[in-house]
């Protein structure tokens, strides 16, 4: 059994994930979160909200999944969103053309080859079709894209998609989320959220799916000025796989710095290489294997359209590499294409420190030679005057100036611009921001932390399966068991498990079975710490009850009347006696006081005491 149909089996069988409406035959790419998974999701989102927007200072937002086809049109996905698709000519059946050539082949990059080259590499290599087993050679390799298409409202009028990426909620949002940052730049906007993507062949579980969430942010900087705070994350050291690297037969991953990373040129962006610095620390911290992790640099030919530089954070599984995170270098892209086509404005007004006093070229073409002279084109061509006066002021030196709209030149005598250059002062100018984004998988992050955190040992004879996540990461925090169920055991156990989940702990309760078998099952969810509640808990409870009694019997029974008291009821004071509390990792056992339980543990978890310090 392979590393991926291992974790899909534990998956399934202990309800990480499984696939959907399987009992209407299931569609493929489309998977249900079970109770263990669904907690593992919300523990990573949350790791991931800690560290990318409270410790980063960013916001927060949370955008429409369906958005019109117009800001599609804008971002470029309708005309640029596509995989390679190639269909069987003798069962019909479609498949991912790039993916076909990566199985089958020593080259593990096809996604950045022309359509023609994967064409004749499916012929040169004799592929076949993974259904039918028709050879493949000489079909068309042809692009598909991979939005998922609606309509909004009844009829077809206003078509719309379902978001492909959460990135977009935030670009067209930003004349709104700039207001609410007072138009300071730096500022981050970060978004959680389902995405959809119609892939031609869904496959490996949670790695390829056609709904996934995506955890992305849209840091928005001035490319001038704004710098990040490498000092903070220079000597944290990158696995790195350069582009370089990898077009050379004995290229490999090489070990540097942050700041050698920068020094070197290696990743031209430093705010870039920050996200790489912090990244690295937030993977180790939710438990991604530092020895089967890498960041790969995009070659040129697979580079995103919008992207200077773009480098993947990528983990291993089952002999593959998988792309868990891309950051990228956005430029002003995504901004000044959502200007262009919805006519607002997406700048921000950065003030000077002081007035500047500038020579200011300015146009104000008469309306009354334009209108007549070019008809319904005449506003057009007072705003390309104006256009052009600000970008060239010497094209106006001449008697006559010509602009071009719509693919037609148009020449109008200076005298009809009024075009003059005047001495103004100036208290700021308005700038468009570069966007650095760093984009998370969350599936594929929790698919990487299962495979690295998925161990076997071997327990008293018998062989054992947990899977060793941090505990901060971990479904459940604890499991109580009394070890029996009699004689009380499980009113103390059941009184224990409120208690901690009144404490905020995430915790399981389970008697049914044989003590080790009940372990057996938190180790394979991964739960790091059981509490057992046995006859030695019963004895010290009992023997702290009977004191208190006595105290209790004492008092004159007029104090309680004096004082207003009722007599003292469980839960009103601490409880004594002590339980088992057993480490998932070496299954170490250990006894600790009932009395501040919850503190422990929690401590335990966000690791300011270890399980050896008890």
């Amino acid at each position: 059994m392979s590393e991926g149909e291992r974790l899909t089996e534990l998956a399934k069988r202990r309800g990480f994930y499984f696939p959907s409406s399987s009992a209407y035959g299931g569609a493929a790419g489309f998977w249900t979160y079970g109770p263990q998974g669904a907690a593992l999701k919300s523990n990573i989102e949350d790791a991931w909200r800690d560290r990318y927007v409270v410790k980063e200072g960013h916001q927060e937002i949370s955008a429409p999944d369906v958005m019109p086809e117009p800001v599609f049109e804008a971002s470029g996905h309708l005309d640029g969103f596509d995989d390679m698709i190639v269909e069987c000519g003798e069962c019909g059946a479609t498949h991912r053309a790039d993916h076909l050539v990566e199985d089958n082949t020593d080259i593990e990059e096809a996604e950045s080859l022309p359509n023609e080259e994967v064409m004749d590499l499916i012929a040169e290599h004799g592929i076949e079709c993974p259904s039918c087993h028709t050879s493949l050679a000489d079909q068309p390799v042809d692009n598909f894209n991979l939005m998922f298409e609606t309509n909004i409202g009844p009829g077809s009028s206003s078509p719309g998609y379902l978001r492909p990426e959460t990135a977009q909620g935030i670009f067209v949002e930003f004349p709104q989320l700039s207001e609410y940052a007072r138009n300071q730049l730096p500022f981050g906007v970060a978004q959680i959220g389902k995405a959809y993507r119609n892939e031609i062949s869904p496959r490996k579980s949670l790695v390829r799916v056609r709904e996934f969430t995506q955890a992305e942010l849209e840091h928005f900087i001035d490319p001038e000025e704004d710098e990040p705070p490498l000092a903070e994350v220079e000597d944290v050291v990158l696995p790195l796989y350069a582009a370089a690297e990898q077009q050379t037969d004995d290229g490999g991953q090489r070990e540097l710095t942050v700041r050698e990373a920068v020094d070197e040129d290696i990743v031209e962006s430093e705010w870039v290489a920050y996200y790489l610095g912090v990244s690295k620390e937030w993977y180790e911290r939710i438990g991604v294997d530092m020895d089967r992790f890498r960041y790969r640099q995009h070659l040129a030919g697979e580079r995103a359209h919008y992207a200077s530089d773009c480098w993947d954070a990528e983990s291993e599984v089952d002999g593959d590499w998988i792309e868990i995170t891309g950051f990228a270098y956005r430029g002003d892209y995504d901004l000044s294409k959502h200007a262009k086509h919805s006519g607002e404005d997406y700048t921000v007004f950065k003030q000077y420190d002081e007035p500047i006093t500038v020579d200011r070229a300015t146009v104000d073409p008469d309306m009354s030679y334009l209108g007549p002279e070019f008809g319904g084109s005449a506003g057009a061509v007072a705003d390309a005057l104006e256009a052009l006066a600000e970008r060239n002021p010497d094209a106006f030196d001449d008697d006559e100036v010509t602009v071009e709209v719509d693919g037609k030149s148009h020449t109008v005598p200076v005298d009809k611009t009024n075009f003059s250059v005047d001495e103004v002062t100036e208290n700021g100018e308005h700038i468009r921001p570069h966007v650095v984004e760093p984009s998370f998988g969350v599936g594929r992050i929790i698919y990487t932390v299962l495979a690295h955190s998925y161990e076997t040992d071997e327990v008293d004879g018998e062989e054992r399966t947990y899977l060793d996540l941090p505990p901060e990461q971990a479904p459940t925090t604890v499991g109580v068991f009394p070890l029996m169920d009699k004689d009380g055991m499980a009113d103390l156990a059941t009184d224990i498990a409120d208690d901690l989940r009144a404490a905020g702990l995430s915790v399981t309760y389970d008697d049914s079975g044989a003590i080790g078998r009940r372990y057996r099952r938190q180790d394979e969810v991964g739960t790091p710490y059981c509490v057992t509640v046995d006859y030695e808990s019963l004895e010290d409870d009992s023997e702290a009850q009977r004191a208190s009694d006595s105290a209790s019997s004492a008092e004159p029974r007029s104090a309680n009347r004096s004082s207003g008291q009722s007599p003292r009821e469980d839960g009103d004071e601490p409880r004594a006696g002590t339980v088992t509390v057993r480490e998932r990792d070496t299954t170490e056992q250990k006894r600790l006081p009932i009395d501040g339980l919850a503190e422990t543990l929690e401590q335990l978890s966000t690791g300011d005491r270890t399980f050896d310090d008890l």
